[in-house]
């Protein structure tokens, strides 16, 4: 065994005093390990040895260096702690959900592709079958555990951890993002209010613009692809890539000549800005820990849905006040997503962690010349292909397999489905009936805006239900527990008030009716639908874990591509079966709906228990 002085080299590393300690401590922690799990005394000296003898190699010859040792946190002062009190590994923490489940689709995130050969059975058969087994698998583990694999030190609290940048640092990064989604979403519905001066330049039917709003919509659906690669480059290059596609692609629609060319560019303006409803969400979980993000993911939540509420006024407002010169809405499209761009690439930095922790271990690899520093990433052996390949594939898995994803992502789809059929049908009401201009049609979807603030603002008592139901569970069994069912409550209470503003609405469109009466059922819709969004998309993430992004990505996908069929047939059914039956009809399919959530609720534990991709407890 070598006897160089382990502080030879301390003075190219870090503070030199600490080095023997921490070696000490090295060896101490796998003395007790090994005592743990009943082995001799002469078991322990060969560890020393074995430890001692890596220690050397690690500082033998100049060639290499000391690991960078993190600090011991607990819990208490922000670390992510580990049941002895000693903060995890880099490895511990990004397989936790502290981070995994917090890092891609809508904020919420995977490893899809980890062990994706080896299915429940055979993960079963290979743990251990007693504590000394458990304790010798403990040793084995901690044995093989790369010193030179960089994380946080310190937890959060590491300077390069975005979680440590000053709060309103952080709300800035969360204000630019979500002001991204509602700008996509505005612009796929501002475009109705083009409509007519459209149809008559190009000598188009109302039909075929509409197949703008639907390619713009159906360009959204395929959106989560942008997930996985922002896995690989980070969140600021796909923001930058895809908001400068974004501007770009609505160039075409500012100067188009006929409507075939609106009609493409709209599908690729939606395919560009989808990255920000895809991708910003993972933003806030970089930037909050769990116990922290309520009020950011309510933000990021409500701006998609605001919108398309606020799109038909601000099209109506520059469509009316410019004596119908369309075009500028696009013009005007164009400013805002460049003054976005500018505000991105100056105020959003980087802050996915796997990304950051890549950069600092390229940093430690040239600072030490040392290149065994290692970040998780780069020890990944996932690629790009297999990667997007797989976010394709499983979100059609877990609608085939899992009848709950089904059941639940056509329930949404069906209210986003009516939203965007919405944009055609408030027209024809409140201009026919009512004699609205343009621009007063935009205002009649307020209904729909004070309807989401409403239901955002009701988060804290859903938490509040949750809680409740947590303690309730924990006085009939005794364990401290919540269950993905305690999610359900929202879409239990905006089931009803979806259907009944759907029948207020469409029974109170009569001409003698006054205007507000109608506009408040919408609003009532509004609510509820709201409240069934927010509690579906959290059902799913926890009550499939693993496959968290693409049980979102699938939802996503079924959600749009309703919201890009119905507003084609919206208004033939309007003009056929008159306003007050039309409406009924939608209604009547929410009522069909309606008991799913709380079967669900009551039963979810049990069909989770069979399936494949649920988790079961």
């Amino acid at each position: 065994m070598s006897t160089e002085n382990p502080e030879k080299h301390n003075h190219q590393h870090r503070q030199p005093e600490s080095e023997p300690e921490l070696a000490s401590e090295k060896i101490d922690t796998s003395s007790t390990i090994a005592s743990a799990s009943g082995s001799s005394i002469s078991s322990q000296l060969s560890m020393r040895e074995k430890l001692e003898s890596d220690l050397d190699l690690e500082q033998g010859g100049g060639a290499y260096f000391t690991p960078i040792q993190t600090t011991h946190s607990t819990a208490a002062d922000g670390g992510a702690a580990t049941p002895n009190g000693k903060r995890r590994t880099s490895r511990d923490t990004f397989r936790s959900g502290s981070l995994r489940r917090e890092r891609s689709n809508n904020g919420w995130g995977v490893d899809d592709l980890e062990n994706d050969d080896e299915n429940d059975e055979e993960v079963e058969s290979r743990r251990p079958t007693s504590a000394a087994a458990a304790a010798d698998a403990q040793t084995t583990n901690d044995d093989e555990k790369d010193p030179f694999e960089v994380g946080w030190e310190g937890g959060d609290s590491d300077p390069v951890n975005p979680r440590s940048m000053p709060l309103w640092r952080k709300w800035t990064i969360i204000g630019i993002t979500s002001f991204g989604s509602f700008c996509v979403t505005n612009a796929s519905a501002s475009y109705t209010a083009t409509y007519g001066p459209m149809d008559a330049e190009f000598g188009n039917s109302r039909l075929v613009a509409t197949i703008g709003l639907s390619t713009f919509v159906l360009g959204i659906a395929l959106g989560p692809f942008w997930s996985p690669l922002a896995e690989f480059y980070g969140r600021r290059p796909i923001y930058l890539c895809s908001f400068a596609a974004f501007m770009i692609f609505l160039v075409p629609s500012a100067v188009a000549r006929n409507i075939q060319t609106m009609i493409v560019a709209r599908f690729f303006q939606g395919l560009a800005g989808s990255a920000f409803l895809s991708v910003s969400g993972g933003t806030v979980g970089d930037l909050f820990t769990r116990d922290t993000m309520q009020a950011p993911m309510a933000v990021f939540a409500v701006a998609p849905f605001v919108g398309p509420a606020t799109g038909p006024l601000l099209g109506g407002l520059i469509t009316y006040f410019t004596a119908g010169l369309w075009r500028w809405l696009h013009y005007v499209l164009l400013i805002w997503s460049a003054s976005l761009l500018v505000g991105i690439a100056l105020f959003v930095p980087e802050t996915y962690h796997p990304v950051l922790l890549k950069c600092k271990a390229q940093k430690l690899r040239k600072t030490t010349n040392n290149p065994l520093y290692k970040a998780p990433l780069e020890k990944s052996e996932k690629s790009i292909t297999r990667t997007v390949s797989y976010s394709l594939l499983r979100p059609f898995q877990l609608l085939v397999l899992e009848p709950m994803c089904l059941i639940l992502d056509v329930y949404s789809a069906i209210l986003l489905g009516v939203l965007y059929l919405f944009f055609g049908a408030f027209p024809l009401v409140f201009m026919n009936n009512h004699g609205f201009k343009l621009w007063q049609v935009g205002l009649t979807f307020m209904g729909l805006l004070v309807a989401s603030i409403t239901a955002t603002l009701s988060t804290p008592i859903w938490r509040l239900v949750r809680e409740r139901l947590v303690e309730k569970r924990r006085l009939a069994t005794g364990i401290v527990k919540d269950e993905p069912e305690d999610q359900l409550p929202p879409v239990i209470c905006g089931a009803p008030l979806i259907t009944a503003g759907l029948f207020m609405f469409g029974f109170t469109t009569y001409p003698w009716v006054h205007w507000i009466v109608p506009i408040i059922g919408s609003g009532i819709f509004g609510i509820g639908t709201m409240l069934a969004f927010t509690g579906i998309f959290t059902f799913l993430v926890d009550a499939y874990p693993r496959y968290a992004a693409s049980a979102l990505a699938g939802n996503a996908f079924v959600r749009c591509s309703f919201a890009a069929i119905f507003p084609l047939f919206g208004i033939q059914m309007y003009e056929r079966l008159g306003y007050q039956w039309a409406t009924a009809l939608l209604g009547f399919l929410t009522l069909a709906m309606l008991p799913f959530p709380y079967i669900f609720f009551v039963f979810g534990k049990r069909i989770r228990a069979r399936s494949r991709f649920a988790a079961t407890s």
